[in-house]
């Protein structure tokens, strides 16, 4: 479903890229860990076309994307969760999910009751979002923030999407309830590469995983496999 090659992206004259390959199977839940600076959220934001890649290859579904535009890329079926989690703080939680539709649904007659059973599905993997559904985004917690990026993103009936530290800056209880929203996704067969500080916590849910140095893969394999990679438990698992 995502196919990434030889990818190579940085900002200006720096270089963080530097010939990255990777692959997410339809279906399956995979993991990009690695230490600070490893390049991991460059990575989500090249594939996702924030970021201009140098050179490389990024195949969603088939189609190279590598080049065009985020909008245009969103519009084939990806959709980009970002670390920090950038929600419209002065609109409304229901307005920032409605956003996440825009690009496929009538932009003026019928928009919101199409949008309905989208929200509806939302709202059940969310009910504390439901809650909120007329509160401005600005005013919630970080971690119903969180639920709002990811309901955000879904909104869009992504291909693949891409969720960045989903745990950054939350309280212990909060991540393993947005761990549990993860695997809630991995049952509802959504295709996700999972971008995430706690390596164990990662591995947990993900089928495949790959481990990021210096701006490339360095280990790849199944958790289990991982587990058993002296590298990865010294590094990471220790």
């Amino acid at each position: 479903m995502l196919l990434v090659e030889d990818l190579h992206a940085g900002y200006g004259t720096s270089e963080v890229l530097t010939g990255l390959s990777l692959e997410v199977r339809a279906g399956t839940v995979v993991a990009l860990i690695g230490a600070n600076g490893a390049g991991k959220t460059t990575t989500m934001r090249a594939v996702s076309g924030a970021l201009r890649p140098s050179r490389g290859r990024v195949v969603l579904d088939g189609r190279d994307v590598q080049g065009l535009d985020a909008s245009r890329i969103a519009r084939l079926g990806l959709a980009h969760a970002p670390e920090g989690r950038k929600v419209f703080g002065p609109l409304t939680v229901e307005d920032n999910l409605l956003l996440g539709a825009y690009a496929r649904l009538p932009r003026f007659f019928g928009f919101r009751r199409r949008a309905k059973s989208d929200l509806d599905r939302i709202y059940e993997l969310f009910p504390r979002l439901r809650e909120r559904a007329r509160q401005t985004a600005g005013t919630l917690s970080g971690g119903e923030q969180q639920m709002l990026a990811i309901g955000r993103a879904l909104m869009a009936n992504p291909k693949v999407m891409l969720l960045d530290e989903p745990s950054m800056g939350l309280a212990p209880v909060i991540v393993q309830e947005v761990f549990r929203t993860i695997r809630q996704l991995k049952e509802a067969g959504i295709t996700l590469l999972l971008v995430e500080q706690f390596a164990r916590s990662a591995l947990e849910v993900a089928d495949y995983a790959y481990v990021m140095e210096r701006g490339r893969i360095a280990v790849h394999g199944t958790p289990a496999e991982l587990h058993r990679d002296e590298r990865v438990l010294s590094a990471y698992l220790g």
